[in-house]
């Protein structure tokens, strides 16, 4: 089983990052209001370029992997999309703006391009989704808006292979399938499960969190064909519209905040329990597999994870402070004994990541079969994982219920 490949890019959160289409470069937010772009060299991520033109926090990244371009989305209500030109004394490349005319009057959240790369869509505040598109006479960027029916912020988006059909999971704890058709731009999408006719704005599906909490996250399958959506209340939800069948798997564990497909039967969902966690099912069931994560592994000198006290079985953090509320956590149990003679202070979780768990993208592999996935977190490292090295869960993360 091989290990996950850590790299520590900073000492601050990681908002968001994306990378290239071979996977040199990696940009990501540092949570500040400029991207910034590490290139591989050997074995480590060395800073290369800084990209500032935004005025407020960077929320969303997206790296155009045929085209090369790279759009952000920010809280100062902008998107640019970047793009290298050789410029005109030096002939060096260097990343050039475009405007985005989004129209909106509070943050941008989150961004995405299409597919096909001759759109992208920004999830907004002002309860609405651009849909953005070229237009070569004005050299900007113009945008249309997904309004109705969305009640509160969007908070994340994802395209379905057609480059018609958006899914967006807002703040109003629903998940939706737009149709974000535009007739200039596309051509006339074949029939699917999510309907025929899909003028711009029609509402394909809608579904609700099962207990009320904040769509977090939202992906479709490489089909298609099912969407996955996880909320704030620990559940993960997949969607087979044909049916319609939903399946609902609730945690007794920390929210997840994004998610990714492997496969037409697989996903991985990570978030504040700072570990990816793998899923799998079909339109017969699903159920939680395991986790990318081995969080029984010993603690190696100057490592980065681990037991402070051998053979001790302890909860997610080691301190004498935590093992006083003798509470069992998803990742062990707790063993006031050991922690009362041990007198450690180390609070270092058993896991990889040391924070909440940001953004998880596909890293190698095609659409239809990921064979790696990258992840980032507030703990500012970048850590890149093989999607078949799933070991079980410890402790008591394996109490979930299936609806």
């Amino acid at each position: 089983m091989s290990a996950p490949e850590i790299h520590s890019l900073s000492a601050t959160p990681i908002t968001s990052h994306s990378f290239n289409g071979d996977r040199s470069q990696v940009a990501v937010s540092l949570n500040s209001n400029d991207v910034t772009i590490y290139s591989r060299q050997g074995k480590d991520w060395n800073v290369t370029e800084t990209l500032s033109e935004h005025d407020k926090l960077i929320t969303s990244i997206d790296w155009a992997p045929n085209s090369n371009r790279i759009v952000t989305a920010s809280q100062d209500r902008n998107a640019y999309v970047w793009q290298e030109t050789p410029d005109p004394q030096t002939g060096k490349l260097v990343w050039k703006p475009t405007l985005v005319l989004l129209r909106i009057n509070r943050a941008a959240t989150f961004v995405r391009w299409s597919p096909n790369e001759d759109k992208f869509a920004v999830a907004t505040g002002a309860r609405a989704i651009a849909v953005c598109s070229y237009d070569s006479e004005n050299n900007w960027w113009v945008s249309r808006h997904l309004k109705k029916p969305i009640r509160s912020t969007v908070l994340s988006l994802d395209w379905h292979p057609n480059n018609v059909l958006l899914a967006a999971g807002s703040a109003d704890m629903k998940a939706r399938v737009f149709s974000a058709y535009i007739k200039d731009v596309d051509s006339r999408p074949p029939p699917s499960v999510w309907g025929e006719r899909l003028p711009f704005n029609t509402v394909c599906g809608e579904y609700g969190s099962p207990s009320g909490g904040w769509v977090h996250a939202v992906g479709f399958s490489p089909s298609g064909d099912v969407l996955a959506f996880a909320s704030h209340d620990s559940t993960i939800s997949i969607v087979y519209p044909s049916g319609p069948v939903i399946y609902t798997i609730k945690l007794n564990s920390l929210p997840y905040v994004t998610l990714s497909w492997t496969s037409e039967d697989s996903l991985i969902a990570a978030g504040h329990d700072c570990q990816p966690i793998v899923f799998s099912g079909s339109a017969g069931g699903w159920h939680l597999v395991g986790t990318l994560d081995d969080t029984s592994a010993a603690k190696q000198s100057g490592g980065t994870r681990g037991f402070g006290v051998a053979g001790s079985q302890v909860g997610r953090l080691n301190s004498a402070a935590f093992h006083t509320f003798r509470q069992a956590d998803s990742r062990g149990t707790s063993s006031p004994t050991s922690a009362a003679g041990s007198g450690s202070t180390d609070t270092e979780l058993l896991t990889v990541h040391q924070n909440t768990i940001t953004s998880i993208r596909p890293f190698s592999g095609t659409a239809d079969r990921v064979a790696q996935v990258s992840t980032t977190g507030v703990d500012g490292r970048l850590v890149i994982w093989d999607v078949n090295n799933v070991t079980e869960l410890t402790g008591k993360m394996g109490a979930l219920r299936l609806h």
